[in-house]
């Protein structure tokens, strides 16, 4: 379909003034469409010409201040109008279709009980497959809205909803709203299981489907009460108070993202409702989503984007409050570790592909909303939130909030641009924060910090520490960057009473200036044993250590006192493998000798997932691979051998991704078979659903299952989770009727040659298949996901390489035909990831030149083909010298 163009929209805003949405939903009418009716009251300046978009299945009748228009005139989505100055009232009636996508109104029926649940995503142009509108972030408006459903269902908004007329009826009246953006427009129906309270004279509530209302009731009062407390946070440092009627939380199944802010009604993905045993840094991550939408009340709800190039101010924001309020207000203190060894690595990945581009983009790098929708990476939430940091840490919290508040006032329930954030920013502080917005938003890329450390026995001028002496030692920190940077030093020496403990020493502030180069400060006393650069984890810059300290780091790193210092150095140490400095064989090595020490859960899952998921799978030759996962196999064994008996809520967190990492890591099946007929792990924990289906995924891929065995495993859990679990181990079974099936259900009609692609010869263009011959896919997006992770497994090398070419084709057309959701699911989950080899990156470069996949599909096939660079210049090197390379 047509996107909108930047210029469209900013004519569009020139010609209307839009007051108000009058929507009518029918929800009745059988399971592939719904009724919808928008009657749209606005105001043209001047004469002209505009559109409205509207995607219908069938567009019955558009009136225009009562006048019929042609409905023949639709082109794609848009509705042309042709308007004189004035007021104006648009009427227009269509059926619209159910998306299984999680675009527009999703539907999905639940099987473990047959019901059907209904949610709407209208996020950034999605409106218009639920009802007619003038869809852009700059054209706010109030919204009325009746919706007609099952007798039996509850029906959600963005306000308090009533029935009304007779219960038969089904008849539900939303309450105006406050003026939002059209993709703020949410709605959700069906027969929710519902827990409420009030909070501050305001209605609160939960729900969730009915099949999951057993586990939402176990953890409902810890959720409330994340919900109060960030609520009552935002409320001591916001001047604003919360703009909307009520908070309603939403658990929806197949949700595309982790949540989203619709105003009073925030969507979240229903695997928050966690079914399973779950660590407690992985509630913690709950908690921060909570919060992260929360934020977004004021940031992006109250106060909006003008135009999508500054959907930073949205992520960035609600991203960094998201962990600093949670570490605030509730019982989650370590949010920042989390932060530092998991989320910000996102950011880092992102920033150094061929597709990076700065936090707050150009405007002219912004020019539709298909180009938008690829900016909702890292960098426009691990990296943001982190110059938000760097931010606060330079400028101070007091003017930071300052000019927060500042921008809330002067926008509310207006739109507003990063200039009119800066602006803001600038009348509450003496900084000169345009200076620092050029640098930190408007580049690209990640900078680079590397001490160098000389000792002297003759000191002289102390830069940073000490105050005179005779013996001292200069630290010569080099700047590969452009950024400045406000930091902390931390001096670690070893504990007199434990060799394999460190304390620190001091820790020392400095600035570096914009532009790079070397600053040398100088210390007096012994040099430390371990220098850390960005200790505390302030700024966002890669750090490499110095040779001493680095070997410190190998022999002591599980006993640096403070887990944001070792979430740093594990970072280095991370960014040292994928930058080619350190042997992958050396990662492993540094994890087998501290993750069993390792205490932070946080910590231990995020190596753990870097040495599984990249080292052993794809930066280690395939031959070394068998080792790498009997060294995770003995590392989770050290894991569970410590925590064994040990009750403490860590302790047991520990022991569930040890026992996750010996399920993922197996290469014979006899253990995996006895916890699964035994239905636990010898100590515990018990094989819950989650660890049930994970242990079943590695038998098949072990050749160690049958199909039978996964079906009566379904039985067991007929649930969505359950579903999903037996078509990613139908997928995982290395057979080749099982690939034939799994790849035919997602994507029919694409069965390609029965040949091995290794001898056959290139597709000129690799052009998609006619989408005629094929007839679409009826896998939901959680269905194709994890059909799509079980079909590619590194112990399968021989049986996937045919698939290898008929990939990029099939998924050309899948992207083409089913949208933007699927396009990221086969480009990120589908992508042939174990095929590290040169003809994967060969064949994938010729469909980016010849095949022309749509923007959403490109942009994830060049980062995994970027990955696969990375992997295979790691690979070669680790073949031709293993020898660990040093910082």
């Amino acid at each position: 379909m047509p996107v909108l163009t930047r210029d469209e929209a900013q004519t569009r805003a020139r010609l209307l003034d839009v007051h108000r949405y009058g929507i009518d939903l029918d929800l009745t009418r059988g399971d592939e469409h719904f009724g919808s009716t928008t009657v749209i009251r606005f105001t043209a300046r001047e004469a002209g010409t505009t559109f409205v978009e509207v995607r219908p299945a069938a567009l019955h009748r558009a009136t225009l201040d009562g006048h019929a228009l042609d409905v023949g005139t639709l082109d794609d989505n848009r509705l042309p109008l042709t308007l004189t100055p004035g007021d104006h009232e648009l009427r227009v009636e269509a059926d619209m279709r159910y998306s299984h996508t999680g675009e527009g109104m999703h539907r999905f029926t639940d099987p473990a009980d047959g019901e059907t649940y209904l949610y709407t995503q209208c996020f950034l142009d999605d409106v218009q497959r639920v009802f007619a509108a003038f869809d852009q972030p700059d054209l706010k408006a109030v919204f009325d809205a009746t919706v007609t459903a099952p007798p039996q269902w509850t029906v959600l908004g963005n306000a308090l909803a009533t029935r009304v007329g007779a219960p038969a009826d089904g008849r539900w009246q939303l309450a105006t709203t406050a003026p939002l953006s059209t993709y703020f427009v949410a709605f959700a129906a069906g027969p929710w299981h519902t827990v409420r309270t009030e909070h501050a004279g305001l209605p609160f509530a939960l729900h969730c489907r009915r099949s999951l209302a057993p586990h939402l009731d176990t953890d409902a009062e810890e959720l409330f009460d994340i919900t109060r407390r960030c609520y009552d946070r935002y409320h001591e440092i916001f001047d604003e108070p919360y703009p909307f009627d009520s908070y309603d939380q939403a658990f929806v199944p197949e949700f595309n993202a982790g949540a989203m802010e619709n105003p009073g009604l925030v969507t979240f993905r229903d695997e928050f409702v966690f079914r399973s045993a779950v660590t407690d840094t992985e509630r913690q991550t709950r908690g921060m989503v909570i919060a992260h939408e929360m934020a977004h009340m004021w940031f992006g709800d109250l106060v909006t984007l003008q135009w999508w190039d500054d959907i930073w101010l949205n992520e960035s924001f609600a991203e960094y409050m998201g962990y600093q309020v949670l570490s605030e207000a509730t019982r989650f203190t370590g949010t920042w570790t989390d932060f530092a060894v998991a989320r910000k690595s996102w950011g880092y990945d992102a920033d150094q592909r061929p597709s990076t581009h700065p936090v707050a983009p150009a405007p002219d790098a912004v020019r539709d909303t298909a180009s938008a929708l690829l900016n909702f990476d890292g960098i426009s939430y691990a990296k943001g939130a982190s110059a938000l940091r760097q931010l606060v840490a330079w400028l101070g919290e007091k003017d930071f909030l300052a000019g927060i508040n500042d921008h809330f006032a002067r926008h509310r329930f207006g739109n507003a641009t990063l200039a009119d954030f800066i602006d803001s920013l600038a009348r509450a502080t003496g900084r000169d924060v345009h200076a620092w917005a050029d640098s930190w938003l408007r580049t690209s890329g990640v900078d680079t910090l590397t001490p160098r450390i000389t000792e002297d026995s003759a000191a002289g001028d102390l830069g940073a520490g000490g105050a005179g002496g005779t013996t001292g030692w200069h630290l010569d920190l080099h700047h590969d960057g452009t950024r400045p940077h406000h930091l902390a030093i931390g001096l670690y020496d070893h504990a007199p009473d434990d060799p394999r403990a460190l304390v620190r020493r001091d820790r020392v502030e400095a600035d570096l200036p914009a532009g790079g180069g070397t600053r040398t400060l100088t210390f007096t006393g012994p040099r430390p044993a371990l220098l850390l650069v960005n200790d505390g984890d302030l700024t966002y810059a890669k750090v490499r250590l110095d040779a001493g300290s680095w070997d410190t780091a190998l022999r002591t790193l599980s006993g640096l006192p403070d887990p944001v210092a070792r979430a740093v150095v594990w970072n280095a140490a991370r960014d040292m493998v994928r930058d080619g400095e350190l042997a992958p064989a050396a990662y492993l090595d540094a994890a087998r000798a501290h993750i069993p020490h390792e205490t932070d859960i946080a910590i231990a899952q995020a190596v753990l997932g870097f040495a599984r998921t990249q080292i052993a799978d794809r930066y280690l030759p395939a031959t070394d691979r068998p080792t790498a996962l009997a060294t995770l196999t003995d590392l989770g064994h050290d894991l569970l051998r410590r925590t064994d008996g040990t009750g403490r809520a860590d302790a047991q967190g520990l022991r569930l991704i040890a026992v996750r990492a010996l399920i993922d890591s197996a290469t014979a099946p006899g253990t995996l078979q006895d916890w699964l007929a035994a239905g636990t792990v010898p100590g515990g924990p018990a094989l819950d659903p989650e660890l049930r289906w994970r242990t079943l995924a590695r038998l098949a891929v072990l050749g160690a299952t049958t199909p039978d065995a996964i079906d009566a495993e379904l039985a067991r859990d007929p649930s969505a989770t359950g579903q999903e679990g037996a078509a990613r181990c139908h997928a995982a079974l290395p057979d080749a009727t099982a690939k034939a099936t799994a790849w035919q259900a997602m994507y029919p009609g694409h069965p390609g040659e029965d040949r091995a692609d290794a001898a056959a010869p290139a597709e000129p263009s690799g052009a998609a298949e006619p989408a005629e011959l094929s007839e679409p896919s009826e896998l939901s997006n959680y269905l194709f996901t994890a059909t799509a992770q079980g079909f590619w497994q590194p112990e399968q090398l021989d049986l996937l390489r045919p698939y290898r070419a008929r990939y990029f084709p099939a998924a050309v057309t899948v992207a083409a035909r089913r949208g933007p959701a699927l396009a990221i699911a086969a480009g990120v989950h589908g992508f042939p990831q174990p095929l590290v080899e040169a003809e994967t990156l060969r064949l994938g470069e010729a469909c980016l030149r010849d095949a022309d996949p749509t923007p959403a599909l490109r942009r994830k096939l060049a980062d995994q083909l970027d990955d696969l660079r990375r992997a295979l210049k790691i690979r070669q090197a680790s073949t031709e010298d293993d020898t660990p390379v040093r910082a």
